[in-house]
């Protein structure tokens, strides 16, 4: 196999920079860093508020641990897996960053606790979530919403640890969240 005549031989004989330049000349002092791209972050802390997430290590990677889950899941008649599995996996996204950590499959059956699609739901909070998470797979504002709607403190506990602070959202997501949905007929 023919060699590329710039490869050295002995990896001791790689060219370094200084070999580039006149005898003499050093190379100039790195410049002072700015903020001056498009995506650059002006002060210690990342902008809070409506759809802006919360960022965290490999968030992505909940989408991942969240199909995993997809045959353990009890929907009701009326929801659809693609539009559960990113909920769940951008509420387990947003559990994790609050840890400061990648997401793990704990956080996912957190969500999958917290939303009951591992059977703990009541019928009346089923329906509810049916139409909360309706086309939530593919439209980012009402997952978002949904998203942003469950309270940081709720999150932060462990799962075992919440029990009546569950069914106080639940709740609170019926009555509060989305009051269009009462006026709403049954499915």
């Amino acid at each position: 196999m023919p060699t590329d005549p710039f490869v050295p031989a002995d990896p001791a004989d790689r060219p370094r920079q200084q070999q580039n330049l006149p005898p003499g000349t050093a190379l100039p002092p790195a410049g002072r860093w700015r903020a001056n791209r498009a995506g650059d972050l002006i002060g210690s802390e990342a902008p809070e508020g409506r759809f802006f997430g919360r960022p965290g290590p490999n968030v992505g990677y909940a989408y991942t641990l969240a199909e995993h889950v997809e045959d353990r899941l009890e929907l009701s008649e009326t929801e659809d897996v693609h539009d559960v599995i990113p909920v769940i996996a951008e509420i387990a996204g947003k559990r994790a960053a609050l840890f400061k950590r990648a997401p793990v499959i704990h956080d996912v059956d957190a969500v999958t606790a917290l939303l009951g699609y591992d059977g703990s739901a009541d019928a009346e909070f089923a329906k509810v979530r049916a139409l909360l998470v309706y086309e939530a797979g593919h439209d980012y504002r009402r997952r978002r919403a949904l998203v942003d709607a469950i309270p940081d403190s709720l999150l932060r506990r462990k799962p075992d640890e919440v029990g009546a602070e569950i069914y106080e959202w639940r709740r609170e997501a019926q009555a509060r969240l989305f009051p269009e949905l009462r006026r709403q007929p049954t499915m």
